[in-house]
């Protein structure tokens, strides 16, 4: 190869290598990435006496610059449920994640206390799942 093939190559890999650098910069810039924030991620929620059910709600804001996805909302045990609102959150929005807590679904018996936790699987790269916790100290029924 001679110098002035040499010359050609090196500045087709010159171009190659700045092209695709402005594509890169341009897909960052223009696309971004959802960025899921849940506050608080764990709490206490006192006492409960065994069969009442206790319900809070919970901010999950997206704080990237792409459409957040919640792909699942689930929870660690039965007595526990969490719905979602929307699935679908947009840059900057906050959605409402539901939260019911059921202390007498597993009979008189079950007191002391107790840590549940919810799980939210989402299309953040960083972040792909978030485990929400909260306690809670469940008193025998009063007769």
């Amino acid at each position: 190869m001679n110098n002035e093939q040499m010359d050609g190559t090196m500045q087709k890999r010159t171009l190659l290598f700045l092209f695709l650098l402005t594509v890169g910069l341009l897909l960052t810039a223009c696309g971004g990435q959802p960025q899921i924030n849940v506050e608080p991620i764990e709490t206490d929620w006192g006492r409960v006496v065994n069969g009442d059910i206790l319900s809070r709600d919970v901010a999950v804001r997206n704080d990237g610059a792409a459409p957040l996805i919640v792909e699942s909302v689930s929870t660690s045990c039965s007595c526990t449920a969490a719905t979602l609102t929307p699935m679908t959150i947009e840059p900057g929005e906050t959605g409402t994640l539901h939260i019911e807590f059921d202390s007498g679904l597993h009979g008189p018996d079950l007191t002391g206390k107790l840590l549940r936790q919810i799980f939210i699987a989402s299309n953040d790269p960083d972040l792909p799942e978030v485990i929400i916790e909260f306690s809670v100290v469940v008193d025998p029924e009063t007769s």
